[in-house]
């Protein structure tokens, strides 16, 4: 059984460059040895963002747009403005994007603009996982946290999606790719969880809801850290990906607490095409688990 209570473990000396030379740096231990409190049983972590947002100034191209001869218009964005949504077409001639990706991005332009399909596949509409870094933009439904000294768990309300984060320094020599892929992970500065991931399957997986692929090449470094009152999360996610993108790609999302205790709510029930447009399939297991 895993305690949600947040562990300690002893610190280690920081080191710094000081006048050319490399010098303890004494810091209080308060600060040294926390762990930041991210996990409760009372409470969660929701955002009702199912976009990235631009990152910190300096951080190099930010996340995948919609194209500007179709500007976007959220559900949110259209309720608190009196606008009519829009969906996601998204701006295939970004430079960042190789030809192929740029291509894929595309023909799912097409079938949109075209009328083929009436709404563009996101993966929390139809009951697929979110992948990383794409989970982190579930909305609307809180996620949950457990901190153990080997590894952190990342729940999600919806569907009860989990994710492992282990606690160690290296990957493992040979990664089968996953929708989680295989994430390590380590604590900086008393507030910040720190996550490499690496070994993603690519099949319906995308980084962001305008449908922006990836090969199984990406790596993704993620950065959670506590607000300093503690009723938020910052998350800054990078994505590397040689064979899809020509320049990183940097990205944020928010998160606010919740002080509620993680509910049942399931995806699949009643979740099929009545209107007829054209929805993209949901997951369907080929044989019984039992």
């Amino acid at each position: 059984m895993f305690s949600l209570k947040a562990p300690k473990w002893p610190s280690l000396p920081r080191l710094c460059v000081a006048g050319g030379a490399l010098a303890a740096v004494l810091i209080p231990a308060a600060a040294k040895d926390a762990i930041p409190q991210f996990a409760s049983k009372d409470f969660g972590w929701q955002t009702n963002v199912e976009d990235w947002q631009d990152p910190p100034q300096g951080a190099g191209h930010g996340p995948m747009k919609n194209d500007p001869a179709y500007p976007y218009t959220s559900n949110a964005d259209g309720g608190r403005t009196g606008t009519q949504p829009t969906v996601r077409i998204t701006n295939a001639k970004d430079p960042i994007l190789k030809p192929w990706a740029a291509e894929q991005i595309q023909k799912t332009n097409e079938e949109l603009l075209h009328g083929q399909r009436q709404v563009p596949f996101t993966a929390q509409s139809r009951c697929f996982p979110g992948g990383v870094p794409g989970q982190s933009l579930w909305p609307f439904e809180p996620f949950y946290m457990i901190q153990t000294p080997k590894a952190v768990y990342m729940i999600w309300q919806r569907d009860h999606w989990v994710r492992r984060i282990s606690l160690t320094d290296k990957h493992s020599a040979k990664v089968k790719p996953s929708w989680f892929g295989e994430s390590i992970g380590h604590y900086e500065n008393g507030d910040t969880l720190v996550v490499d991931t690496i070994g993603l399957q690519t099949r319906m997986s995308f980084i962001d809801n305008f449908r922006t692929p990836h090969t199984e090449k990406m790596r993704v470094v993620e950065r959670f850290t506590l607000n300093a009152d503690g009723k938020g999360i910052t998350g800054v996610a990078k994505v590397e990906d040689p064979d899809t993108f020509n320049a990183p790609l940097t990205m944020q999302q928010r998160w606010f607490k919740v002080n509620l205790p993680l509910a049942e709510t399931v995806c699949a029930e009643n979740n099929e095409d009545f209107f007829h447009q054209n929805l993209y399939p949901m997951p369907e297991a080929k044989k019984p688990d039992f």
